[in-house]
């Protein structure tokens, strides 16, 4: 039997584990959500074929942030308002609506440990207005009675809100989404006041309310984007919903790759 020679065969291996590299399933991408929803699960879903979720609300605070360590990113979600103490309106409280102590704590707590380990963070309506508190800024607490203003931010009927926002044209949000301007699904009463330290407004309302935020200068921190409105309950291939979603996920896969 003629015996093939060596070198053929360590071609033939170094060929075959190049293939099997090919072939290698992408890697899981786990996002943390603080509170979720099929819309916010959807969203993710649906926008990162190697993307799964982990729900961290109800567990115990410790609990959640050690699952936050073996996760790639983290999604902050919309709910109810912030306690106002946290931002020096406790005053205003009876102008606000419903609130969720634990929640508060449980963000707050998660906002902290993703920043202090560069981990990618995206908000959506409380998670942009807790975003903005974490890191010292304030809230109007009511927009109908403390701002000027005839945009109409939430209705009865979320899903008939909608109101256009105006982009910062040197923001990532720009280039991320390609567009000027766009209409966006809008459901909040409070919004950004005093802006939080580090941060800068990418968007705005007709009305010159804030409507998104990103770091100021992002050199030495991980991925930051906030957004007012609701890309999650958006068309699906709206550039302010699903390039957002696609750029988080991308951010995600690259912290993965080097946390």
């Amino acid at each position: 039997m003629r015996k093939i020679p060596y070198p053929l065969i360590f071609i033939a291996f170094i060929a075959i584990s190049l293939f099997s590299c090919l072939e290698k399933e992408p890697e899981t991408i786990k996002i943390a959500i603080s509170k979720t929803n099929d819309n916010y699960s959807s969203w993710v879903e649906r926008n990162g074929e190697n993307a799964v979720w982990v729900d961290l609300y109800g567990l115990h605070i410790d609990s959640a942030l050690k699952i936050l360590d073996n996760c790639d990113g983290l999604l902050v979600t919309g709910g109810e308002d912030v306690y106002p103490d946290y931002y020096g309106k406790i005053s205003d409280t009876a102008k606000c609506g419903t609130f969720d102590r634990y929640r508060d704590s449980l963000e707050l707590a998660l906002i902290g440990h993703a920043f202090n380990i560069n981990m990618p963070v995206f908000g959506v309506c409380r998670g942009l207005q807790i975003l903005n508190v974490a890191l010292g800024g304030t809230l109007i607490i009511d927009i109908p009675d403390d701002f000027d203003t005839i945009v109409i931010h939430r209705q009865k009927e979320w899903q008939n809100c909608y109101h256009d926002v105006t982009l910062d044209t040197t923001s990532q949000l720009f280039m991320i989404s390609g567009v000027h301007s766009a209409q966006v699904n809008s459901n909040h009463h409070q919004g950004i006041d005093k802006l939080g330290n580090e941060l800068i407004i990418t968007s705005y309302a007709m009305d010159s309310l804030p409507e998104s935020i990103q770091w100021k200068n992002n050199k030495g921190k991980g991925f930051l984007m906030a957004v007012q409105w609701h890309p999650e309950r958006m068309d699906k291939i709206h550039p302010l919903a699903k390039n957002l979603a696609v750029e988080f996920l991308r951010e995600a896969t690259e912290y993965q790759k080097y946390k």
